[in-house]
């Protein structure tokens, strides 16, 4: 998944808003997501997108990750 909007993300992750905000913030200010606000109908929402950065951070975090619990 290439993207999804801050719905999806509380869902999944039972954050509250403003500490799903202050964590999409850090990332966006890491360049590991961008943050767009677009239209869906007449209803705002916002997307977080992953960066080329935030992918290739995030596959070097799986990859030390599965090193550590390989047996």
């Amino acid at each position: 998944m290439e993207n999804a909007d801050l719905i999806f993300f509380k869902r999944k992750t039972n954050l509250s808003w403003g500490n799903l905000s202050s964590h999409a913030s850090k990332l966006e200010n890491a360049g590991y997501i961008k943050i767009e606000k677009i239209f869906r109908g007449k209803k705002p929402v916002t997307v977080l997108k992953i960066t080329e950065q935030g992918r290739k951070a995030f596959d070097k975090y799986k990859e030390i990750i599965m090193n550590v619990f390989q047996v």
